[in-house]
């Protein structure tokens, strides 16, 4: 039996007949090059759902970041002294670099990293197949460099692989957190920012992409912070919020998304406002997908000043960069200070493959000190 066929019968029977993935013509690949009728390079890292995969709560861990150990170096930026282009994508955000091998990247220059991405939020490295290509070993040793990895409780992962989260979509089948009655796809979020320890340094990559379209939009919560009156501020930084995996555990209870939940949902209590450990920037720490009510409030407030925050960070376009995926491109960002959300636009039929890598950091510090983080 081949790779493709092995693959495809594991996903076949740990889905419902309504969610099974039919076998597809095979993407465009990482090259552009057409369909030849070869076997998916990267049949192996698609996803599998296994209906008996458990996991116990997850308990708490000291993170030590590791930007903090290039803040004494006396060149943090020193491992981009090889690139060949750096280009500032805004001045709020986001920088793309060529001419680095993430894969070749020594401790120190990782350290580096982590701080740079720290500063400008997200940082794009174009040419890396050696890093892809390495495979999934190499993903979870790289990943562990930042801090422990996180098992996600519903999404697909590579046979073998619980830490390495997949998105995916083709023609038949889609393993995403979608909304289909909204009259859009675009949904601004922080990764499982529902864990008492959300992520903070993320890797993401597609393995294969659409034609055209499917990119990844960003945003600066530090800058969206900065445009709110300082009064507002303040007021924000006295508040905590509820952030809830429960619906995204009953979405997939309900047959979608695979129809697995590895562990049992739970929803924890976060600064409005946090604090970055090593920066020290304060930046907005809501989203759409996860943050449910603000603590203390009646819902009425709750609702008026979390729809406030929410409509700002989708309609300011001004603080935004967008990530338009080209070959064998690796995407990292800090999702203590930025949302983003994946744009559905691409034609029906075409797969978007991607695989993400999200170590989980400290528990949200709050940038009011001493702020009670009790329900």
């Amino acid at each position: 039996m081949s790779t493709v066929e092995t693959i495809t019968q594991v996903i076949t029977q740990s889905l419902p007949a309504s969610l099974v993935l039919r076998p597809q013509p095979a993407p465009v690949a990482q090259n552009n090059e057409a369909d030849k009728g070869d076997p998916y390079r990267y049949a192996h890292l698609l996803p599998v759902f296994p209906q008996d995969e458990h996991y116990p709560p997850l308990t708490p861990f000291d993170h030590v970041d590791p930007a903090s150990r290039a803040l004494n170096h006396p060149n943090p930026r020193s491992f981009l002294d090889n690139s060949t282009s750096i280009v500032q994508l805004t001045p709020h955000l986001g920088e793309e670099v060529r001419g680095v091998n993430l894969a070749t990247l020594d401790s120190d220059g990782r350290d580096q990293l982590a701080l740079e991405v720290a500063r400008r939020g997200l940082m794009i490295f174009r040419d890396q197949q050696e890093f892809i290509d390495r495979g999934p070993d190499f993903y979870l040793e790289w990943g562990r460099h930042f801090g422990r990895l996180h098992i996600h409780p519903t999404s697909g992962h590579p046979e073998n692989y619980p830490e390495v989260h997949l998105v995916y979509r083709d023609g038949n089948a889609t393993y995403n957190f979608e909304r289909e009655d909204r009259i859009t796809s675009t949904t601004w979020h922080s990764d499982v920012s529902y864990e008492l320890q959300p992520p903070g340094l993320t890797t993401f990559f597609l393995l294969s992409a659409p034609e055209t379209g499917g990119d990844t939009a960003f945003t600066s919560q530090v800058a969206a912070l900065k445009r709110l009156s300082p009064q507002f501020v303040a007021f924000l930084r006295t508040l905590k919020a509820i952030h809830s995996g429960f619906e995204q555990a009953a979405y997939s209870r309900s047959g979608r998304r695979g129809g697995v939940v590895r562990r049992e949902p739970v929803q924890n209590v976060h600064p409005v406002i946090r604090k970055h450990p090593v920066t020290g920037e304060e930046a907005v720490y809501v989203n759409r997908q996860f943050t449910r009510r603000i603590v203390g409030l009646k819902k009425e407030e709750s609702d008026a000043i979390l729809n406030l925050l929410y409509d700002h960070i989708d309609k300011s376009v001004d603080i935004q960069a967008r990530v338009k995926w080209q070959p064998y491109t690796v995407v990292l960002w800090d999702n203590r200070i930025t949302a983003h959300s994946a744009i559905v636009d691409f034609t029906v039929g075409e797969r978007r493959h991607g695989a993400r890598i999200t170590p989980q950091a400290e528990r949200p510090i709050p940038a009011l000190e001493g702020l009670n983080l009790t329900a």
